[in-house]
C-alpha cells in the first residue's frame, strides 16, 4: 500500500538504454517494461526506470501522495522550493522540488 510521503519509485538516467538493460539484465536478472523509445520501467524491489531522455545526470527520488497539492503546499510552507509545478505524465501527476541541501525530488499521485 502506498503512503504519503515514502519513497515510491526512482528515476535514473537512460543514455544508451539498449545498453543499459542488457547489462542489468545480464548482471542482476532484471526484467524491464518499455514506454516508448526513451522509457524502460523496472519493479526490483523498488519500482523505477530509466529515462533515456533525462536532462539531469543524477538520480530522482520519486515520493508518493495522495493529495498532490496538499503536499506541494507543505514541501514550500517547509522551505523547499517548487522547480516543475504540478503536470500531468502517463500514469499520473506530479512535480519537482529542492530541498534545502539542493537535492531535487519528485513528488507523484495516480490523481
Amino acid at each position: 500500500m502506498r503512503e504519503d510521503g515514502k519513497l515510491d519509485y526512482l528515476e535514473l538516467p537512460g543514455g544508451d538504454l539498449g545498453a543499459v538493460k542488457a547489462f542489468y539484465g545480464a548482471a542482476f536478472g532484471w526484467a524491464f517494461q518499455d514506454y516508448g523509445p526513451t522509457y524502460a520501467a523496472f519493479d526490483e524491489g523498488l519500482g523505477g526506470g530509466f529515462d533515456g531522455d533525462a536532462v539531469s545526470d543524477k538520480p530522482l527520488p520519486v515520493l508518493f501522495a495522495r493529495d498532490l497539492e496538499a503536499v506541494a503546499a507543505k514541501v514550500e510552507a517547509a522551505g523547499g522550493v517548487i522547480v516543475k509545478p504540478i503536470f500531468a505524465f502517463p500514469g499520473g501527476r506530479r512535480f519537482h522540488f529542492r530541498d534545502p541541501a539542493g537535492n531535487e525530488l519528485a513528488v507523484w499521485s495516480e490523481t
